[in-house]
């Protein structure tokens, strides 16, 4: 009877084990590592003709084609820093952290009111192109929006609503 039990108690038993079956070899050809060190140019050199040392290129954009293993470059492809001439401007690159802080209350509907408005309608009273209501005869675009125009045009690319 025990000769059973024992040789049932080893076939119903589980085990992990822990150790790798290849102990530890890893193929790592299949791991693509960026290279990270050296000019490209150096990089270039080194891989040579061997076609396994592939130059990492990403970040970086081809400035042309390659037809028949010849390089063609296109001028238009290149990069160009276009960096406006700074001389005789008095401002700085930068603002300093010592500048003061510029605090400006919040633009309320009767200060938009007063700069969009308000001269218009000072000129049309002074000479006397307002109807017996105080509407304008001559409306200006602005006048002739409709709230829902309004709104959709404030919410347009290029407003400064948001």
């Amino acid at each position: 009877m025990s000769k059973i039990t024992t040789l049932l108690n080893v076939i119903s038993k589980r085990s992990i084990s822990l150790s790798a079956p290849r102990e530890g070899k890893r193929n790592f050809r299949k791991f693509i590592i960026a290279n990270k060190r050296g000019s490209r140019l150096h990089k270039e050199r080194q891989a040579g003709p061997n076609p396994e040392l592939e130059v990492d290129k990403r970040g970086v954009r081809d400035t042309g084609y390659v037809l028949n293993g010849r390089f063609y470059n296109i001028p238009e492809m290149i990069p160009e820093l276009v960096v406006p001439d700074l001389t005789g401007c008095d401002l700085k690159p930068y603002v300093s952290y010592k500048a003061e802080d510029v605090i400006q209350s919040e633009f309320t509907a009767q200060q938009l009111f007063d700069a969009v408005y308000s001269k218009k309608i000072v000129t049309d009273y002074k000479e006397g192109k307002l109807d017996a209501e105080g509407q304008p005869i001559e409306p200006s675009e602005e006048e002739k929006l409709q709230p829902h125009e309004a709104v959709e045009r404030a919410k347009r690319t290029g407003s400064d609503i948001f």
